[in-house]
């Protein structure tokens, strides 16, 4: 069988990493085992690679590394061929367990193929790496990261020259590239400090992160309403022993903050994250020993990043002086207005201006970006489509880009930066709980506030795990669902359908059908009456469907009896995946 073929390659591999070996010779004799690890290899797609570390060309280690690195150094050497400058790449990692060392793997490689690599000494937020892939015209970036995915799990993620994560057409051919390589354990690598020597390794000084922190304030609108002096808000912080640790203490202490108390637990790298389960700021279980602080000092706000510092969650402290998690979509909401209110009153509203977030993402951003007559651009799930829109649409000067944000905690004011940025989402949600402070309010007040102006909106999504390497059953579960006779969910009849895949968006009162004017992607959206709607997708980076939905009503307790209705009609439907 190819697969015991694979493993015995792997097996006797003189070469073979010591740790790696040991791995393998722990499976010698399980074959279902060997098949898990050897049946396929690890797929590469728009978010790079991801996935559980070990021996094995389904999982991550540093010759899937080196692979993936060999495909990326022949697209880089393809597509610039007629170019006169090397191509560069600029490298990041995070605190996780080997990304230090998937990282000079991938600067290793890359010298062997005469590409320069630009490599961070130290884990930096993956913001950082976007930032540096601008600032420094490299060709592309990679950071090392499974950002809020298990300990056991790391990554390999590609970003394009500007700053953003490569979308489709541009992985499609890196993959092409890849499936090239013939031979994983034998791909060339180069020697680190003769690549030093010949400067075909440069590593990223600390100046990086000063010309950032610049640029950073340039998203600061206090000035519109703080007269200067420090803001008048108590935050705890905590990096989940992340890179955040190294950026969102002095971003806040920039902005204005004295009072900030830092999680000590949690402050320095722990590659294992044993003070929780999971890295994520989306589960409110890690704002567990931020909490027991925020009780002790009496802190406003709580607030947490993931391990490479793309995401960002909050919490506030109410009337009743509990800690209420905000949901992504709450917090978007609240910046989002926040931006746009401060910079109306500067008199900074530009007439082009747009905000851009995903077909999953709440419709109360949509609704309030038009109440200040600004645009918003609805992309595919996923910040990398939101980067492709800034570069399409305001790097030509069409557009001034405003805001972008995504339900899953991930938002952007600065387009400095192209993809998620939790340092940019601390300062903006520190800063506007200050304002809202000011006026004897929390966000949570605030959120009300635009509930009263523009209607109550619930949003919920439900993740549907899938076993572990069956990819296939995603296919299936959407295709279930896809030709599922829904009736009336809810008591809500279906108005229209965005097909995704096909790239259509089909209007069932009408019969209308015009293009979604979206690249195709396997995901369904439907609009019930009442400015209600579900989706469905697969995971790209997690064996899972998600299933995300949205209602809008009168008064909050119709809008959550709706979501619970609509789910109660929906998901039995796919349960079954």
């Amino acid at each position: 069988m190819e697969y015991q073929k694979r493993f015995r390659r792997w097996f006797d591999f003189p070469e073979m990493d010591v740790e790696l070996s040991r791995e393998l010779a722990l499976i010698a004799t399980d074959d279902a085992e060997i098949s898990r690890r050897f049946s396929r290899d690890i797929s590469f797609g728009t978010g790079g690679i991801r996935g559980r570390m070990g021996a094995g060309t389904s999982l991550i280690n540093i010759y899937t590394v080196r692979k993936a690195t060999a495909g990326l150094a022949r697209y880089l050497l393809d597509s610039q061929r007629r170019e006169k400058d090397r191509p560069a790449v600029v490298i990041a990692f995070d605190t996780r367990l080997r990304s230090d060392l998937f990282a000079r793997e991938t600067a290793a490689v890359l010298a062997a193929f005469d590409i320069k690599a630009l490599i961070f000494k130290q884990p930096v937020p993956t913001p950082l790496l976007s930032y540096a892939v601008r600032q420094l015209q490299a060709s592309a970036g990679v950071v090392i990261t499974a950002s809020h995915n298990p300990p056991a799990d790391n990554g390999y993620k590609v970003y394009g020259p500007d700053g953003g994560q490569i979308t489709q057409n541009t992985a499609d051919a890196i993959l092409a590239q890849i499936n090239r390589v013939e031979d994983e354990l034998s791909i060339p690598v180069s020697n680190l400090e003769e690549a030093e020597k010949c400067g075909l390794l440069v590593w990223v000084g600390m100046e990086l992160f000063e010309q950032y922190f610049q640029q950073l304030q340039e998203i600061s609108l206090t000035s519109a309403w703080w007269g200067g002096g420090p803001l008048p808000v108590r935050v705890v912080y905590t990096p989940l022993n992340g890179t955040g640790a190294t950026a969102i203490p002095r971003a806040l202490t920039n902005a204005g903050v004295e009072e900030l108390f830092l999680v000590a637990e949690q402050m320095e790298a722990d590659p294992c994250c044993s003070t929780i389960k999971h890295p994520n700021p989306e589960d409110w279980e890690v704002f567990n020993l931020a909490t027991e602080l925020g009780n002790k000092t009496g802190a406003d706000l709580l607030l947490a990043t993931d391990l490479d510092c793309d995401r960002l969650g909050v919490a506030v402290r109410d009337s009743s002086h509990r800690y209420v998690p905000l949901t992504g979509n709450q917090l978007g909401c609240l910046m989002l207005e926040y931006i746009l209110a401060r910079k109306k009153e500067r008199g900074e509203l530009p007439p082009n201006g747009i905000v851009i977030q995903t077909v999953v993402t709440t419709a109360l951003g949509k609704a309030i970006a038009g109440a200040y007559g600004v645009e918003t651009v609805e992309t595919l799930t996923g910040f990398k489509y939101i980067g492709e829109v800034i570069k399409e649409r305001v790097e030509n000067g069409r557009n001034r880009f405003l805001f972008g944000f995504e339900e899953s905690y991930g938002y952007l004011a600065g387009d400095f930066v192209r993809d998620k940025d939790g340092i940019q989402a601390a300062l903006l949600a520190v800063e506007m709980a200050a304002y809202y402070k000011n006026q004897g309010m929390t966000l949570l007040d605030g959120l009300e506030r635009l509930y009263q102006v523009y209607g109550f909106y619930q949003e919920e999504l439900v993740n549907l795990e899938l076993a572990e390497g069956h990819d296939y059953r995603a296919d299936l579960a959407m295709s279930a669902f896809c030709g599922a006779d829904w009736g009336n969910p809810g008591g809500l009849k279906i108005i229209g359908v965005d097909d995704y895949l096909r790239q259509l968006s089909i209007d069932l009162r009408t019969g209308e059908q015009k293009p979604t004017g979206l690249p195709a992607s396997n995901a369904v959206k439907y609009f019930l009456e009442g400015d209600c709607w579900f989706c469905i997708r697969p995971s790209g980076t997690e064996p899972k469907i998600k299933i995300y939905f949205g209602v809008k009503a009168e008064n909050l307790a119709r809008a959550q009896s709706i979501l619970h209705l609509l789910k109660e009609n929906v998901l039995p439907l796919v349960k079954y995946a």
